[in-house]
Formats: structure tokens, C-alpha cells, sequence
């Protein structure tokens, strides 16, 4: 797992070190990771660094200072670099005199008459730092608007809120974002600003406390999933209940139960109303009725394509009512947001994992008092804690917290995600993890991992760059994602 940590906990964590350690050093140390990055990108661009030219995007403050001390170390390796102070009364000080001294150009980005310099090879954004909050100025905004080449932002791309990774105005969207010494929020919560993220150590580890945030990576997602062995059978690899669909939308139980299946579940058992269309497209599973008629499941699905009439209200009841880890999904929420009263039927021990949209969110959070607003993570945890259950927010960065609090974030690489039919994926996935026995949290989780690497997957099917696919394309690419997540556990493990 990969730690995020909040600004607030990274400053804390900065200050004590700086506290040990000598005026300068931590920048320079910083600045040179920085400058290491661009070099990397300028040889991968154009083969090379000297004579290539770069341009430095300077604000108020230490981001600022630590592209202008990166563009001295770059000057070092014959690159032309030229800063463009936005704030030149504020420009960091000790940066600004080693670009000069190191043949750097400076020049007034804002003074009329002087245009920016055209045509660089790369350009590091240094505009602002973590302790700054929206939108671009009109100055630094036209600037920024002028650029064509590629974007390296400094810790992250000015103009995007470092907490919560909103954008509500002009804003910086690099190819990469170096950071320094830990993740912040905003690296997982607003890749498509942020671009590629490159970690520079600087030797803050020590002096951070435990993380605010963690994504998975692939070896935590194969080390959850459930491997059957010699002596299990179709029982003891989880039995999953799927409740979905209906005679106007069997489409949603089709690829709830499949995606169930195709999660390894040992059994899946489908309840409800396009029993037939199921049961002729994955024969393998047993499909009755009704939820009653079902048979025994460690846990259940329910709500893609249930309806919300009062067939729906009483298959969702029933559900609830057979007291084992459950994910409840479309539907399903919209009728608990409009009938409180069905959570009487839940076992206060019987987990629940819920699968808004921001839409669906709303629909349960603003009678609660919850405003979903720009910040995801705190409106997520808030839900989960107000219904004790697990809440996974769908979204380009999906969040799921738990109701104590716990909170991990995995970002989409796409938006091809957004695509009818694609939350149904999900729930299946879930349910047949909940069937394992993994914690809900982790299970929910390692779902949301396993539908984006699903979804790349089938992207990639037949093309070199990737397309956008159908629900049914991402649940035939399952196995081969969680095999990629297995395979990651082997190779860990051999080492």
C-alpha cells in the first residue's frame, strides 16, 4: 500500500526536519530531484539535454525556489533556461541568485511588453505552492494558457487545490508533477491534472505519521484475493447472492452475475426476475426467483437494474433481512434514500457496502445533512460514519472509506469507466470478495483496483493506444486483471 498524507501533516513532518537540518539543504535537495526529472524528460523528448531550452513559471515562495534552483542545475548540464517571475518582489532569493549566477535568464513575466520566451522544450511549473487555494490569477492564467510544450509542475500544478484536488478556475494540467518526500491528496484525487507522479525522496519518512489516505497497489490486490487449494470446493471459495435486474433492465443482472463468476466466487446464486436471460448466459450459476428461494450465500448484490416500486422494496428487504455482508448498489440506494425505514430489516453485524454515484450520493447524504461539495473524501468519510457502513464513491479517483475512518483512493488511468453497465462490473466484483470473508473496506477496494485494470485491459484488446470499451468488453477482461495482480504477488513473493 502507498501512503497519501494531507498538506497539513507534510508540513508538520518538513518543519522538524528542517529543524536538523542546514539552511538550504532540504531545498537543494529537493530542486535537484526536480531538475533530474526534467533532464529525464528533456533526453526522452529530444534526445538530449544541451542546448535544449526550458522555462521556468516562478511564483512567491518555495515552489518557486525550487524550480529556479532546478534551473540552475539544469543550466549545469548546457540547457538554456529562462525564469519567468510572476511575483519578482517574492521570488525566492538564494534560487533566484544561483539561476543568475549559474547563466540563467530572468525575466518580468507581467511587465508590459515583454512577452514570454516562445518555443521551450519543456516547461517546470513553479507558480505556487501547497499552501495556496484556487484558481490561477488572470496573469499567471494567460501565461499558462500560452504553453505548448509539456508541463512538469512543481509538488503540484498551480491552481488545483492540494487537499481535495478541485479545480474551479485556471489551473496547470502537467505531463508530470514532482513531489517531495510523500503523496498528498491531490495526486490521487486529480490525476488528469497532475499527470504522471514522481516521488522524490528527501528524507521525510521518519518524521511522518500515519497516513490520511493509501491506494493499493497490484501485489495488495493479489495478496487480498482469494486462492482456492487442494481442499476446497465450491462452498468454501465464497457463495455470492446476486438480487438485480428486472423483465425492463436484465441487462444489470447479466453482468452482476458475471462478473461475480468471473471473480473466482466458488458459487453464484442469482434471485430475481431475469432468471432465464442469466441462466442462459452463465449456465454455471443457480438461478431462482427469489431471494427466499435462493439457498444459503456469504454474501449478496443487490440493486443494478431492481426498479424501485414496491417489487423492489421487497426484494431489498429480504436482502437485508438475511443478515450477511452486503453490497447494494443503484437502485438499491435510491430506495433506502427514499425509505429509511428498510434499514430496520439490516443486522447491525452484517456489513454493508454502498456504491454511489454522485447523484446516488445525494440522494442519501442530503437528507442526512451531508453535502457531497468539492470534498470527496470528507463527504465519503462523513456517509460511512453516519450509516456505519462502507461507502465506496464512484468517480475518475473512486473513494472508499470505512466507517472508522479508514480511507483509500484509487485513481482511474480513463474516464472509459463512464459507461453504461460498468457499475453492475463493480458490484459483482464486490460481492464475490464480500463472499470470501475479506474485510469490506479492503474488498471494496480491491473491486475498484481490479474494474480499472479490467477496463485497461480490454482497452488495449487490439490497439496499441487504447479505446474506449462496453461494460460486457470490461467484464471478459477480469480474469486477465486479476491474474496481473497474482502474478505481481509471485514475483514479490520470489524475491
Amino acid at each position: 500500500m502507498l501512503g497519501v498524507w494531507t498538506t497539513e501533516q507534510v508540513r508538520a513532518a518538513e518543519d522538524r526536519l528542517l529543524a536538523r537540518t542546514p539552511e538550504g539543504a532540504l531545498m537543494r535537495k529537493a530542486a535537484f530531484g526536480l531538475a533530474t526529472v526534467a533532464a529525464e524528460m528533456l533526453r526522452e523528448l529530444t534526445g538530449g539535454t544541451a542546448g535544449r531550452r526550458v522555462t521556468l513559471l516562478v511564483g512567491a515562495g518555495n515552489n518557486g525556489g525550487d524550480a529556479l534552483w532546478a534551473g540552475a542545475f539544469l543550466r549545469r548540464r548546457s540547457v538554456a533556461v529562462t525564469a519567468v517571475l510572476l511575483n519578482p518582489d517574492r521570488a525566492h532569493a538564494a534560487g533566484l541568485a544561483a539561476l543568475r549566477e549559474a547563466g540563467g535568464k530572468v525575466i518580468i513575466g507581467v511587465e508590459p511588453n515583454v512577452d514570454p520566451p516562445s518555443d521551450p522544450d519543456l516547461v517546470i511549473d513553479g507558480i505556487v505552492g501547497l499552501r495556496a487555494h484556487g484558481p490561477l490569477r488572470p496573469a499567471a492564467a494567460e501565461l499558462v494558457s500560452s504553453v505548448r510544450a509539456p508541463i512538469v509542475a512543481v509538488d503540484l500544478p498551480s491552481g488545483v487545490d492540494p487537499d481535495t484536488g478541485a479545480v474551479d478556475g485556471p489551473a496547470v494540467r502537467a505531463d508530470v508533477t514532482v513531489t517531495f518526500g510523500a503523496r498528498k491528496p491531490v495526486h490521487v484525487l486529480n490525476t488528469a491534472h497532475c499527470g504522471e507522479v514522481r516521488l522524490v525522496d528527501i528524507g521525510l519518512g521518519p518524521e511522518l505519521p500515519d497516513p490520511d489516505l493509501i491506494t493499493l497497489e497490484p501485489d495488495d490486490v493479489g495478496y487480498a484475493w482469494r486462492v482456492p487449494g487442494p481442499h476446497d470446493d465450491k462452498y468454501t471459495q465464497g457463495v455470492t447472492g446476486v438480487a438485480a435486474g428486472s423483465a425492463t433492465y436484465p441487462g444489470a443482472a447479466v453482468l452482476s452475475c458475471g462478473a461475480a463468476v468471473l471473480a473466482t466466487s466458488g458459487m453464484v446464486r442469482y434471485a430475481g426476475y431475469a432468471a432465464d436471460v442469466v441462466r442462459g448466459r452463465w449456465p454455471e450459476l443457480v438461478a431462482t426467483g427469489t431471494v427466499e428461494d435462493a439457498g444459503r450465500v456469504q454474501a449478496w448484490v443487490v440493486g443494478p437494474g431492481l426498479g424501485t416500486g414496491q417489487a423492489g422494496r421487497h426484494i431489498l428487504t429480504a436482502v437485508l433481512d438475511d443478515a450477511v455482508p452486503t453490497c447494494v448498489d443503484a437502485d438499491g440506494i435510491t430506495l433506502l434514500a427514499a425509505n429509511p425505514s428498510l434499514w430496520d430489516a439490516r443486522d447491525p453485524d452484517a456489513p454493508v457496502v454502498l456504491t454511489p454515484h454522485d447523484r446516488e450520493f445525494a440522494r442519501i447524504a442530503d437528507p442526512l445533512g451531508i453535502e457531497l461539495g468539492t470534498d470527496r473524501v470528507a463527504a465519503a468519510r462523513a456517509l460511512a460514519k453516519r450509516l456505519d457502513s462502507v461507502v465506496l464513491l464512484k468517480g475518475n479517483a473512486t473513494v472508499v472509506a470505512a466507517a472508522d475512518g479508514r480511507t483509500l483512493v484509487n485513481p482511474a488511468t480513463s474516464s472509459w469507466l463512464a459507461t453504461a453497465g460498468s457499475g453492475d462490473v463493480l458490484t459483482g466484483l464486490i460481492g464475490a470478495l464480500l463472499a470470501t470473508g475479506l474485510d469490506p473496506w479492503l474488498a471494496a477496494g480491491c473491486a475498484a483496483w481490479t474494474h480499472v485494470r479490467a477496463a485497461e485491459l480490454a482497452a488495449k484488446a487490439g490497439t496499441d493506444t487504447g479505446v474506449p470499451v462496453p461494460a460486457s468488453q470490461i467484464l471478459t477482461a477480469i480474469p486477465e486483471a486479476i491474474r496481473s495482480a497474482l502474478n505481481t504477488r509471485e514475483s514479490r513473493v520470489q524475491t
